[in-house]
């Protein structure tokens, strides 16, 4: 039997898909006898490519043309919907790369077409070609015979050289929206007489990501597994994919803080055969749609959702904090990296939910000043989530008489130098290695009301100079602010300890080791041999 992918692909141009641009010129040069010697179709795996490369041999060479409209009849237009023609030539250039087989080509282009008007040669995957076959192909490509026309197919546009892209007409292929695909699926479905339902063909054009091969051979997979009667959670089981139900539930107990509820649930999907990379992936795009309704304020038309989890989705959002968001994406990036090294995704997605329910678990930087970013915001007043309806309508009356916000908590010596080597040295290095580099021997000794002492050790008196910089004293500051909350006035001493030798060290002249190792520390520098 012949699979559906290859019995539905368009056989005309009124039967694609998702192209209409392309289809739009071709039609034009065929009609206005316009056609160029040299084609190149770029685009994703799935979107036409060779389907419209073989729909334009066809105008070219069928017995009532050219015409933009084949009559699909005629035995050019059946032999070469057959790939059996003569005078349509497809060549798989992933195993007919090399210059011989360009040679080949060569020796035969110069004989006529059998019974067409054209010669037409179609190279899949033309970006594997050598650069020696490139080079072999440039003069034909300019100076080709007059029933010669060449049609590049190719999935990585960057990989074909330059003089061969200026030499052809450059075609860029989309990929076709998600009511495009579910609508082409249906037409298949409704031609096999498969039972499936809206939802579940939705399910299978968004899992092909922009492929209508992929969309129709996994309905034809289904189709042969369910004896022609689709429902949703047979996609989803053939897939892998999430249940949309999972991924509300694990942002609902986000939402709530609870982390052993979060650890349980992804225990029971790992325990039910679940793939967990596959979660991943699908979290996040559940986390990117929940990011465009806060900030759109309503869900998109763009977004692969029913009418029902519109609904949801959009209440959902009011409900979780964008900031939630966006820390729980950053942490799922490692996941996704553990995935693609052949990780294990389930510890790194265990570590990412805990973090996120339980900020005071992680000592890193950017979750400090997510806390300090929390608690600034109900010292404000600002609920971490969108407010419930009583709430709403209490928030809507007029209040007696505003509460004064309370100041941000005392900050103490204590607490700067917990942070000092774990939060703010770190967070200097990464903005700039020579700042750091001063205040690497430096440490917070005294605070008094908002001014910090940051002193140094006897020896260093000229780190200590570089520090009182505007620029590194302005860095330090802002890194203290973002870590602590607290803008802090600051002034930097030397230690006393055995001034008097340090005095000395500093009178004395410094010798050539000394200067060296100065000169690296200070301007992170490196010896160069000559």
């Amino acid at each position: 039997m012949t699979a559906l992918y290859r019995k539905y692909r368009p056989q005309d141009f009124d039967e694609v898909v998702g192209q209409e641009a392309v289809v739009r010129t071709l039609r034009n040069a065929i009609g206005n006898d316009k056609v160029r010697q040299a084609y190149l179709f770029a685009g994703p795996r799935g979107t036409g490519k060779t389907s419209l490369a073989r729909i334009l041999a066809k105008g070219l060479n069928c017995e009532q043309g050219p015409t933009v409209s084949p009559d699909k009849t005629c035995n050019s237009c059946r032999t070469i919907a057959a790939g059996t023609s003569l005078d349509v030539v497809e060549m798989d250039a992933a195993s007919q790369r090399g210059i011989d087989d360009i040679r080949e080509i060569r020796e035969h282009v110069i004989l006529q077409p059998v019974e067409g008007r054209f010669k037409v040669y179609i190279l899949d995957e033309a970006h594997q070609l050598t650069d020696a076959a490139w080079n072999a192909l440039l003069k034909l490509i300019e100076e080709p015979p007059p029933h010669l026309v060449f049609v590049f197919c190719t999935t990585e546009l960057s990989k074909v050289l330059p003089t061969v892209r200026s030499r052809c007409q450059t075609f860029l292929f989309s990929r076709p929206r998600l009511a495009e695909l579910t609508k082409l699926l249906r037409r298949i479905a409704d031609g096999e007489e498969i039972d499936a339902p809206d939802a579940a063909l939705s399910l299978i054009a968004r899992s092909a990501r922009g492929s209508f091969r992929d969309a129709v051979s996994t309905l034809d997979q289904l189709a042969a597994a369910t004896d022609g009667k689709i429902t949703v959670q047979a996609v989803l089981q053939l897939l892998g994919a999430v249940e949309e139900e999972a991924l509300f539930r694990i942002c609902d107990l986000i939402v709530d803080r609870d982390t052993a509820g979060l650890l349980s649930f992804v225990e029971e999907l790992a325990e039910q055969g679940q793939d967990l990379s596959r979660l991943v992936t699908d979290l996040l795009e559940h986390l990117r749609c929940l990011l465009l309704v806060q900030h759109m304020g309503e869900v998109p038309e763009s977004l692969p959702v029913t009418p029902e989890t519109r609904e949801r989705l959009h209440a959902q959002a009011n409900q979780i904090g964008e900031p939630d968001v966006i820390r729980l994406v950053d942490l799922l990036a490692v996941a996704v990296d553990d995935v693609r090294q052949g990780g294990d995704p389930r510890l790194p997605l265990e570590l990412a939910l805990v973090k996120v329910t339980r900020p005071g678990a992680d000592l890193s930087r950017q979750s400090l000043s997510f806390r300090i970013e929390q608690l600034e915001g109900r010292v404000r007043g600002e609920p971490h989530a969108a407010p419930s309806a009583p709430q709403q309508q209490a928030a809507a009356e007029p209040p007696a008489a505003a509460a004064p916000a309370e100041p941000l908590p005392d900050l103490d010596i204590e607490q700067v130098q917990q942070v000092w080597s774990q939060a703010v040295l770190p967070a200097i290095g990464e903005r700039s290695i020579p700042t750091a580099s001063v205040l690497g021997e430096a440490k917070p000794i005294e605070l008094s009301g908002n001014r910090l002492v940051i002193e140094f050790p006897p020896a260093a008196s000229f780190h200590r100079n570089l520090a009182e910089e505007p620029k590194n004293a302005t860095l330090l500051a802002e890194v203290l602010y973002e870590v602590t909350g607290h803008k802090l006035a600051l002034a930097f001493a030397v230690g006393e300890g055995d001034a008097e030798a340090g005095e000395a060290e500093a009178d004395g002249p410094a010798s050539e080791e000394d200067i060296i190792s100065l000169m690296k520390t200070t301007f992170d520098a490196r010896e160069v041999d000559e």
